[in-house]
């Protein structure tokens, strides 16, 4: 596991400035906290988080943008290893998460649905 502090905030940040991307935090409204400027490479992150919201978000991005780990030195590479599992394991566990959700709203649904069922008297000709 890492540790969610300034130092590794920083060696985070400069693993980004090793695969090219600039690192801007920035005040807006972005739904998950950070903004990738497509084709530009530069990754906005609210200014207002605290370092391991920080660390968080960059873990995110780095997650979901294509890195070569054979152009990364080997202190970089052990770094982006650690960080890949990380995400890997928050991926999962959101997984698992959706999952049990949509277990639990299916359950809801049907019963509602039965309850539905119940409540609504049938309609024939004489009671109208």
């Amino acid at each position: 596991m890492i540790k969610y502090t300034k130092h590794t905030l920083k060696k985070v940040e400069e693993l980004f400035n090793s695969i090219k991307y600039t690192i801007r935090y920035e005040r807006g409204n972005f739904q998950s906290g950070y903004c990738i400027v497509e084709n530009k490479r530069i990754a906005v992150i609210n200014k207002f988080y605290d370092a391991e919201a920080r660390i968080n978000c960059l873990i995110e991005i780095l997650g979901n943008v294509e890195v070569d780990p054979e152009t990364l030195e080997e202190k970089e590479q052990k770094l982006y290893s650690q960080l890949t599992e990380v995400f890997n394991a928050k991926e999962k566990e959101e997984t698992a998460e959706d999952s049990e959700e949509k277990v639990v709203a299916e359950i809801n649904a049907e019963t509602t649905e039965e309850k539905n069922e119940e409540e609504t008297p049938e309609v024939t000709p004489e009671n109208q």
